[in-house]
């Protein structure tokens, strides 16, 4: 199609793998510019033939178009080819029997259509089929097509050059192939290019041919290469410290290919591939500069064949490591590979290759036998036999001339040559040179499971919940529904009574029976003229149907007639039972029964379940967890609180039982799924804990901190090339979410709502992350504008503390001073809250802000705040040892605030305090490392120290990320200092905060000490309203009451 319209006769010429097909029938071009040839050709396929299934994958049908020009007399006939197209049989090898192509026509250089058409503008139709499948039905799903890019070498030494000889570049890889073979994949003819611009992307792949007039047709259609980060790659050059170097190498002088060479893989061979790669990680790929023959020289004769060596020049060896193949569900491999001298001993230590394929097949190369890069296994490869035969005669060989080797080493020193062929190789060291390689199979060696299968192992992991107990409750409201109907009928009968007979009720016995009996009918008529009788004793009746079905069962028709009786009697006895009890309670003088407390909220037992793990009552701390499931089992985030303080106790058994609770309520839960896999590490149940961590990483959107620990568990396992793996996909989450952070701007309103203790910028997980809340806060804005979650009714109206900043030096009592001047700090941002697990640590992160050399936010850091929340200490330190090696000048304030917090979890105290005194020396203005260093000192029973360093932790403009325990603890010590006012208003602050018994029972104290009893009353008596069973409270009531 589309060829010009001044051509008149043109003919197709078909070729295949280095044979020429057949040429078709010399066709007229129509007006539209369209050529019907109608040509078929074939050609035979035969797994050990001269066309293999891997010449079939590599090796396309090259068609080329040619002019047939007008005969003059007495002159041969003039042919001129127009374009070569290309046509790609890899389709045979994936099951199919016959397709449709439509390969585009490249122009030839010095045709007539060059100028006309630069690119592909016309093309053939063409149709391929076989008689059969060339891949049989049982093989097709076992087999894989194994295909090798070679996309260019980089930093090449300064040798290289165009001056001097004809030079020939090649690279070699040799694989397994079908029928136990080996394939031998050679790319020859790199071009070597100056430095300049660095080569565009994204460029297409090439094909392995020589035989081509077309430039355009050597182009793979739809394969491109399409590069990407420098750290999503596999090779050794994908580090941070890499990448200029990269950068700077990608524009200097360089040997590009460009070219992808394809293999097919029967079983047999896939399981080869799998067998060598679980032996040896390490696969050599062989690199050397070759000077060609000149054409002058004709062949080689005897005298030159010793010679042969001197041809093959700066022969080096990629080791590229095939063993993430091996991981499930990678299908490629791309990266970086650096070149270094090729040395028998060190190819043998790391690869186990005992014989090199270059100088194997040098005598080959350099009579150029065969076209560049169109080796097949059976023409290249050599036999196991061969191989072993030519092993042992090198070994004969090298006992004999051991002696004359020496003096040969000794005499090349005065060859320049034979000194250049013998040191070249190291100029590859010398210069950083790397290749880029990309090994790529259909089909992943070890299939990855799905969401779906994962799914249904999570489940099979799960113990079925037992069966719901029977409903109870249908009877009680049946009843409460009766009186309710009761009593409202009785209020609107005596509205109608009223009415008739007057608002004013006589006493007892003022009427006479005959005058009653009077007022009663008279009052019935009426209801039943009116037709109120009839809607009464309608709303009745729905309300006895109710009780017959909730409360005595009855839902099928009676047998006989006594049953119904009987049954009615015994339900007429009741109802009337129970409306007189109903009666007698609304006609009674008697005052009412005051209402039930309101119960708690699940904010209000979280914060007092920390409290009480705050001073190790946990007894207490378990109540209040049992009473949030009590309020609501359906709650996952109460399943998963309370695992946490199984884990802080110990017991990783009854944490995993409630983290299985909480995955059985959603099965796509990325924290259960995580805490699950965590506690089953804990468990040394590794395998369920690799079904859980899979699950995590395969939901929707990926989760950095999932990767991230999944990584930690590889390592674990030993299993570094997954653990790298997920490390770097965990990178690319991480650095996707802070590259898309810096693209939106600030919302309007305000900053950003970030936490005090974030580490360098927010979670890039999905809304939900775990993360314990400290009380029920809301926020604390620059301004001090703060915003409470608990109710209004809980503050008095003496409470008279200012509505500016808590935090600031101006809203705090005259006694607080920093025990230093500070730096200038920044302004604080406002707090966003967050609902997640608890915690009885304090969370060590660095303060947003809070100075100018904070380090970049890492995925270990992620990882650290959720270990840390959820107390899984053995993953923390695996956490913080990686965290550790990422900083070139030494560790940050947010490792020594991690560090400390574990240690102070396991009672570490000097631990503890040799990573605050670092933290302090890094960051002195971050509030988390002064409220750290506070508990230590408080728990150590250091309180004058545990005071300063909490009056230090208020002065800051910005709040620590556990303010509430600091206020809480700081107004205990100036009630055990005597200092009323200041403890006062201390726990005042605390209860703008996060209300709870404890700091409303500290204001009390506080009032009571400083004679102040109506303040103290009402503040003991909103800590009696939220915990009435607590002690201390009603004793301090008591003394008020007594006063």
């Amino acid at each position: 199609r589309s060829l010009k319209s001044d051509l008149h006769v043109t003919s197709v010429h078909v070729e295949y793998n280095g044979a020429i097909l057949g040429d078709s029938s010399r066709v007229d071009v129509l007006p539209d510019g369209t050529a019907n040839y109608n040509f078929t050709t074939s050609f035979e396929c035969h797994p050990d033939g001269p066309n293999s299934l891997d010449d079939i994958a590599q090796k396309p049908v090259l068609l080329t178009v040619i002019e047939v020009m007008q005969k003059e007399k007495k002159k041969k006939e003039k042919t001129m080819p127009l374009g070569q197209a290309v046509v790609d049989l890899l389709p045979l090898l994936q099951g199919q029997c016959s397709f449709e192509v439509f390969a585009p026509l490249y122009a030839v250089p010095a045709s007539p259509s060059e100028s006309l058409q630069p690119e592909a503008k016309g093309g053939l139709e063409v149709t391929v089929s076989s008689q059969e499948p060339l891949v049989p039905a049982e093989q097709l799903s076992n087999g894989n097509l194994l295909s090798v890019t070679l996309e260019a070498v980089y930093s090449v030494p300064e040798a290289f050059g165009p001056a001097g000889p004809l030079q020939s570049y090649m690279v070699c890889l040799q694989v397994p192939a079908a029928g136990e073979r080996e394939a031998l994949l050679l790319f020859k003819d790199g071009v070597l290019k100056p430095a300049g611009e660095k080569e565009p992307l994204p460029r297409p792949k090439k094909w392995p041919l020589t035989n081509i007039m077309a430039p355009g047709a050597l182009t793979i259609p739809n394969s491109f290469i399409t590069g990407g980060p420098y750290e999503d790659e596999d090779g050794e050059l994908n580090k941070r410290e890499d990448r200029e170097f990269r950068m700077q190498a990608e524009t200097s002088r360089r040997i590009i290919w460009d070219m992808e060479r394809r293999c097919y893989l029967d079983p047999a061979a896939v399981a080869t591939l799998q067998q060598r790669v679980a032996e040896c990680r390490c696969w050599p790929v062989e690199i050397c500069r070759m000077v060609l023959p000149s054409p002058s020289k004709g062949k080689t004769s005897k005298a030159d064949k010793g010679d042969e060596d001197k041809q093959i020049f700066f022969h080096g060896v990629a080791y590229v490591n095939m063993l993430p193949l091996l991981c499930p569900g990678v299908r490629q491999i791309r990266g970086a590979f650096p070149v270094c001298p090729y040395h028998d001993r060190e190819v043998l230590l790391k690869t186990k290759s005992q014989h090199s394929v270059l100088r194997d097949l040098r005598r080959k190369l350099s009579q150029n036998k065969e076209g560049p890069g169109l080796s097949t296994p059976h023409s290249s490869a050599l036999s196991n036999a061969q191989r072993e035969d030519k092993t042992n005669k090198e070994k004969d060989s090298s006992r004999r001339l051991c002696a004359q080797s020496f003096i040969t080493a000794m005499m090349a020193l005065g060859s320049t040559t034979l000194r250049g062929q013998c040191l070249s190789p190291q100029q590859y060291s010398e210069a950083g040179t790397f290749l880029l390689l990309e090994i790529k199979l259909d089909k992943a060696l070890v299939p990855k499971r799905t969401r779906e299968e994962l799914s249904d192992r999570v489940k099979e992991l799960i113990p079925p919940r037992p069966l719901l107990p029977p409903r109870t409750s249908g009877a009680k409201m049946a009843v409460e529904g009766y009186h309710n109907c009761v009593r409202n009928l009785a209020v609107a009968i005596l509205k109608e009574y009223q009415e008739l007979f007057g608002k004013q009720l006589p006493q007892w016995g003022a009427i006479e029976p005959p005058n009653l009996e009077e007022q009663k009918l008279q009052l019935s008529c009426e209801l039943a003229s009116s037709g109120k009788k009839l809607v009464y004793k309608e709303q009745l009746q729905y309300a006895v149907v109710k009780i017959v079905r909730e409360k005595y069962l009855k839902i099928m028709a009676f047998e006989t007639q006594e049953q119904l009786q009987e049954f009615l009697c015994e339900l007429n006895v009741y109802l009337m039972d129970q409306m007189h009890i109903d009666l007698n309670q609304l006609l009674s003088q008697e005052a009412v029964s005051p209402s039930p407390p309101t119960p708690l909220t699940e904010e209000q037992l979280c914060l007092f379940a920390q409290e009480a793990e705050l001073d190790k009552d946990y007894e207490l701390a378990n109540f209040y967890h049992q009473q949030r499931l009590s309020q609501d089992q359906h709650n996952i985030q109460s399943w998963l609180d309370y695992g946490v303080f199984n884990l802080l106790l110990e017991d990783p058994t009854k944490a995993q039982e409630c983290f299985q609770q909480a995955l059985f309520l959603d099965p796509h839960h990325i924290q259960s799924l995580l805490l699950c896999a965590t506690v089953a590490a804990m468990l040394q149940h590794y395998e369920e804990a690799e079904i859980f961590f899979e699950m995590a990483c395969s939901l929707e959107p990926p989760s950095t901190v999932a990767w991230t620990l999944s990584g930690l568990f590889y390592e674990l396992q030993d299993d570094s090339t997954r653990a790298e793996m997920a490390f770097r996909e965990a990178r690319k989450l991480l650095q996707a979410q802070l590259d898309k952070e810096k693209g939106i701007p600030e919302g309007e309103g305000g900053e950003e709502h970030v936490s005090a203790g974030s580490v360098g910028s927010p979670s890039p997980d999905p809304p939900g992350e775990v993360g314990r809340n400290f009380a029920p806060v809301s926020a604390v804005t620059g301004q001090g504008g703060m915003v409470l979650n608990c109710s209004s009714a809980l503050l008095p109206s003496w409470w008279s503390i200012s509505s500016s900043c808590p935090t600031s030096i101006s809203s705090l009592p005259v006694f607080i001073h920093p025990p230093c001047p500070l730096p200038p700090c920044p302004c604080p941002k406002n707090k966003k809250p967050s609902l997640g697990l608890m915690t009885t640590s304090f969370l060590a992160a660095p303060s947003p802000g809070s100075g100018p050399g904070q380090p970049p936010c890492t995925i270990f850091m992620k990882a650290v705040e959720f270990l840390e929340k959820v107390n899984a200490i053995q993953f923390l330190h695996q956490a913080l040892a990686h965290e550790l090696l990422n900083f070139e000048e030494g560790p940050s304030c947010a490792y020594y605030l991690a560090l400390a917090h574990a240690s102070l979890l396991r009672e570490n105290f000097s631990k503890c305090e040799e990573c605050l005194h670092e933290a302090v020396s890094i960051e002195y203005t971050n509030p988390n490392v002064w409220a750290q260093k506070g508990h230590l000192c408080y728990l150590r029973e250091d309180f004058a120290e545990a005071k300063l360093c909490y009056e230090q932790t208020l002065s800051f403009l910005e709040d620590a990320v556990d303010m509430h325990w600091v206020c809480l603890r700081l107004g205990s010590i100036y009630l055990r200092d005597k200092q009323y006012k200041q403890a006062k208003q201390t726990y005042l602050l605390a209860c703008k905060d996060s209300a709870s018994c404890l700091t409303w029972l500290g204001v009390g104290i506080s009032c009571y000490r400083l004679q102040e009893l109506a303040d103290a009353e009402d503040a003991l008596t909103e800590a009696n309203a939220l915990n009435n069973t607590n002690a201390e409270v009603w004793g301090y009531l008591a003394l008020v009451c007594l006063q």
